[in-house]
């Protein structure tokens, strides 16, 4: 192997070492928006309101698109991601209705 392949194979370690570390982070991280998600259910549940807020989850879809935009990231992967987590959400909030 040559100096250069050696150099890359070691960057490339180096890459995949972070990408492991931060798939670690974004699955605790929404475990723990998950816990508060679930307890929001609860209380909604509790209090006869609707598993949804269309207002809120437009609001957020609106501010999570400008963070993406501030990270440089895609605002439309921002979005998607975004409603397929406020998707899950409202399932679990209708099985609290139930």
């Amino acid at each position: 192997m040559t100096d250069a392949a050696r150099r890359a194979a070691a960057l490339l370690a180096e890459h995949r070492a972070s990408i492991d570390r931060l798939d670690a982070v974004l699955v605790f991280t929404l475990a723990e928006r998950f816990k508060h998600t679930q307890a929001v259910g609860r209380l909604k549940a509790d209090h006869d309101l609707p598993p949804s807020d269309p207002t809120r989850e437009a609001w957020q879809i609106e501010r999570l698109e400008r963070l993406a935009r501030e990270a440089d990231l895609d605002p439309a992967f921002a979005r998607k991601f975004l409603n397929f987590v406020i998707a899950e959400v409202i399932r679990h909030h209708e099985s609290f209705q139930a």
